[in-house]
């Protein structure tokens, strides 16, 4: 098969590779679209020792299986696989499982390819009013969709909660359409790139603001990071209100920003999140088709040979559009 492999920092090469082969209780994916993460540009920059190359990244995927008693269904797939009997996974917690694996880590390689072999518990089936772009959009979505499920049991009452969300790509967007669907209703973007704001205005319907624009006495209940940066952090633990929470999705540093003092006095809570549960995964889905998460509109379409030029236009801030998704069959 084709597949856009990740040789080293700043270099993927489009070339053939072994088709993968399916372990017993997988099936086999055609991949149909892909997102590119920020996780995926972190190991493209060769920040991710997770991720050493040689490897094929991409775990936003979506498709069609080839084998199995469903051969020909068009599915998302959950990339998060876990062991299904720790103390973690029979919780209801199994993003914490201790064993767990994600496609576009070693030793599972990713969805930037024709064919992916996942567990078959891992797809979800699509309705036939759902495109495969739109269903790549399922593992973005599902990380805001499981962090504003947390903030919301933090706080005593979320029904007229204000929420600020850090950063307008996918996870950000993502996150503030999972606080609509999930009752919040006054939601703020900040985003840098003038370009991405107009998008997400016009194109999504988001109120946004540069950093800066923030007034010094703007405070949320609900504050989602989906940056993950020293500064980003600063501007959370800024503008949490009294008795607020943080909850933390972005990997961008692993260290600075936040207001200890500030948090202490002012019971400020602050919630790393990871990913999301397989009942998350679910339940997001599910939501986008009902149609919660709204038009899932946003993308732009690359073909998967042009995965150099697209990673190399994502780092040049020249794509509005929160989510590049790659096709391995334009």
């Amino acid at each position: 098969m084709k597949a856009l492999v990740y040789t080293g920092p700043e270099a993927l090469e489009y070339r053939d590779v072994a088709d993968p082969v399916a372990s017993d209780g997988e099936v086999m994916v055609q991949v149909e679209s892909v997102g590119i993460c920020g996780s995926d540009m972190h190991a493209f920059l060769g920040h991710d020792e997770r991720r050493p190359a040689p490897l094929i990244l991409g775990h936003e995927v979506s498709g069609t299986l080839t084998s199995g008693p469903n051969s020909g269904q068009r599915v998302t797939v959950n990339p998060l696989v876990t062991c299904g009997h720790c103390k973690a996974c029979v919780s209801g917690r199994d993003n914490l499982c201790p064993g767990r694996q994600i496609i576009s880590m070693q030793p599972r390689e990713g969805g930037f390819a024709e064919l992916l072999a996942i567990p078959e518990r891992n797809v979800v089936a699509l309705p036939e009013t759902v495109n495969s772009d739109q269903a790549a959009l399922t593992e973005p979505i599902a990380c805001g969709w499981h962090a504003v499920r947390i903030a919301k049991t933090q706080l005593q009452n979320s029904n007229d909660a204000q929420a600020l969300v850090m950063g307008g790509g996918a996870i950000g967007l993502g996150a503030a359409l999972s606080l609509r669907a999930q009752g919040v209703g006054d939601v703020l973007i900040i985003e840098p790139n003038a370009g991405r704001r107009t998008y997400l205005e016009e194109t999504c319907g988001q109120k946004s603001c540069a950093p800066e624009a923030l007034g010094n006495n703007q405070f949320f209940d609900i504050i989602v990071d989906g940056v993950g940066i020293e500064a980003s952090r600063a501007q959370a633990s800024a503008h949490a209100t009294p008795g607020g929470v943080i909850v933390h999705i972005g990997l961008g540093s692993a260290s600075g920003g936040l207001d200890v003092r500030r948090m202490t006095l002012q019971e400020i809570a602050f919630i790393g999140t990871y990913t999301y549960t397989a009942q998350d995964f679910r339940d997001t889905a599910h939501a986008m088709f009902d149609g919660r998460l709204g038009a899932l509109n946003w993308t732009q379409d690359w073909p998967l040979e042009k995965g150099q030029a697209a990673f190399q236009a994502i780092r040049s801030s020249t794509v509005a559009a929160p989510k590049i998704i790659l096709k391995p069959n334009i």
